[in-house]
């Protein structure tokens, strides 16, 4: 079955070529209309700024509700959480708290602060602050949005003196309750009418490294340092972040010198890099994983139905099937290039302790023949023209994809035809990122990409796939799911792992519960991909990874990545290249970029033939 007639080979690479010539004409004015705020990054560009290309959503800079990867990211900067994941290996360090101790056989959790930390405007950080914080994520729900699920086995929290806090937990806890949950200050927030719809982006008073210092939606992101950090000022001044509308601008911002750092590169790109002089690549072990979230039928807290999801969908033997009929081999080799892991949870092998292993009995191979048997056993029968009917109705399922986002198109590419094969229509619509990200939070898709990144302790992510984690709204707000899974069995596993002292008898039952979500098919996860990233070695180093042995730079469970950054010295303010020869250098990157695209486009639909 992998051998295709030559006829329709020639007809395919034909019709590949015809894509790539199409890319030639379209792509430079494209690539070159893409940066969108050059004298922005201009006039802030000095040896003590440090640019960062980006495209990143940004919900929210409020702690309490922001779930998306830049604003949590840079979160992580802002504030300080009374535990810190470290460096070396993720486990458990010094945050606000300098140590810490457990009581009561797990029951109660007692921190020491460190002495005479103040937040930026200079008023000191105690223990109110972190009592106040904790509390209104206990008793206000909308304020539990981002974090709410570490804090339901908080039975009260005690701050009996300025420097220490008492957490008093319902039940044993294993995992630090004083991790993740960033700390504001009381004496700001407490003055803030609605804190749940407080966007937070100016005028920050935090603790971290760097504070907010201006945002402007789709253009840039400006951090500046915080002298009164408790671990000492960062050692560049600035921190900016800057909107780029493709993937492909940031890799020529980088080449021309208009930003100092790119991540999240497409292999093609990461190629295109290696070798530049002034530019450093870096690929390293990440923390995030990739799947297709299938919608099951989303609900509210209190049960009520939202969203757009095909009900065909909400049968488990139809996600199976899906499951059954993509191959994520052949995805990781040919869509990633093999710059990644085969996934088979929601727990990346980076954290092997807790990663659902690939000889698991739940895991399944790629299978049509048995996708097949499972559309049978649910009644789709296989219609006139190939696609499975039921009830009157088609067995068509639309797929989200972001239209500028290579890896999300590629991937269509091949699951249309595997999708056919087992009897099921694919309908790929594509949209641009903001609005796949807000359709995306009101359910409205049938199946999309997506991928979290993951914190080193499981209860996190493991908590987002709680029923008593879903939205209380139907817009999809007061809570946070994953994929809108909800499962009794799940939940009452989750409050056992969660007291859990025994670590082997906890990774047990996590591994348990990773089986029982990879059977109930809410998502198919599909690799777990290395952080692609370079950067201007010409102007900074420093740059500390995580985990330190082979770990990534950006988008750590910590902030670590761009705390350690400095100028090189002698550095210039810029790259030295003019306007006209950074523009010149682009072109040429985009030609790269194009011609390796004809290449993967020309590969990729081959290769799509050889799987049809």
């Amino acid at each position: 079955m992998h051998t295709p007639l030559k006829k329709k080979r020639l007809r395919l690479l034909a019709a590949g070529a015809a894509i790539a010539c199409g890319a030639l004409a379209v792509a430079p004015a494209t690539a070159f209309a893409s940066p969108v705020v050059q004298a922005e990054t201009t006039s802030d560009a000095d040896a003590s700024t440090f640019r960062i290309a980006t495209s990143g959503f940004v919900d929210s800079f409020n702690p309490f509700i922001s779930i998306y990867l830049l604003p949590t990211n840079t979160i992580r900067y802002m504030y300080e959480s009374l535990v810190q994941n470290s460096a070396e290996d993720g486990s458990p360090t010094e945050g606000l708290a300098e140590k810490w101790s457990t009581e009561d056989g797990g029951k109660k959790w007692v921190y020491t602060l460190h002495k005479d930390m103040k937040w930026s405007d200079g008023k000191p950080i105690t223990s109110a602050d972190v009592k106040y914080t904790y509390e209104q994520m206990m008793n206000v729900p909308e304020l539990g949005t981002a974090n709410g699920n570490l804090v339901t086995n908080f039975a009260s929290v005690e701050a009996p003196d300025d420097l220490t806090v008492v957490i008093n937990m319902k039940e044993p806890q294993a995992p630090n309750p004083g991790s993740e949950i960033p700390i504001v200050p009381k004496h700001v927030w407490e003055k803030i009418d609605k804190p749940a719809e407080f966007m937070n982006d100016s005028d920050v008073v935090g603790s971290g490294s760097f504070l907010l210092e201006s945002y402007k939606a789709n253009e840039s992101i400006t951090l500046k340092a915080n002298p009164n950090f408790w671990r000492g000022a960062p050692k560049v001044d600035k921190l900016q972040y800057v909107y780029y509308t493709s993937s492909d601008a940031k890799v020529q911002a980088l080449k021309a010198g208009d930003v100092d750092f790119v991540s999240d590169l497409e292999p093609t790109q990461f190629k295109a890099l290696e070798g530049v002089d002034g530019i450093t690549t870096h690929s390293g072990l990440g923390r995030r994983y990739a799947s297709l979230t299938i919608n099951p039928g989303y609900k509210t807290r209190d049960g009520k139905e939202y969203g757009t999801g095909n009900p065909a969908l909400r049968d488990v033997e139809v996600r199976q099937a899906i499951r059954l009929g993509t191959d994520t081999k052949t995805l990781l080799d040919k869509v990633l290039d093999g710059q990644g892991v085969s996934a088979t949870s929601f727990i990346p092998s980076s954290f092997p302790k807790w990663h659902l292993s690939d000889d698991d009995p739940a895991i399944v191979k790629f299978d049509p023949a048995a996708a097949k048997a499972k559309l049978d056993k649910a009644g789709w029968v296989v219609g006139s023209d190939g696609i499975r009917e039921k009830d009157g109705k088609k067995l068509e399922i639309n797929f989200l994809v972001t239209a500028t986002e290579p890896v999300e198109q590629a991937t269509a590419e091949f699951l249309v035809p595997w999708m056919k094969d087992i009897g099921i229509k694919l309908n790929v619509e594509s949209t641009d990122s903001d609005t796949s990200s807000t359709r995306s939070m009101k359910a409205d898709f049938d199946m999309m990409f997506t991928g979290w990144s993951v914190n080193p302790d499981p209860d996190y992510q493991l908590g987002i796939n709680t029923c008593m984690n879903l939205p209380t709204n139907e817009d999809g707000t007061g809570g946070t799911t994953q994929d809108g899974y909800c499962n009794p069995e799940f939940d009452k596993l989750y409050k056992e792992q969660r007291s859990e002292l025994d670590e082997g008898k906890r990774q047990k039952i996590v591994h348990d519960m990773l089986a029982m979500n990879y059977t109930d098919t809410v998502q198919i996860a599909t690799w777990y991909k290395n952080g692609l990233e370079a950067y201007r070695s010409d102007r900074f180093d420093g740059f500390t990874t995580q985990p330190k042995d082979g770990g990534i730079i950006a988008n750590q469970a910590g902030y670590w990545g761009f705390l350690t950054v400095a100028p090189v010295e002698g550095s210039s303010s810029t790259s030295g290249q003019g306007a006209t020869t950074g523009l010149l250098i682009a072109g040429g990157v985009v030609l790269v970029v194009v011609i390796g695209g004809v290449i993967f486009y020309l590969v990729r639909r081959k290769n799509s033939a050889d799987v049809e």
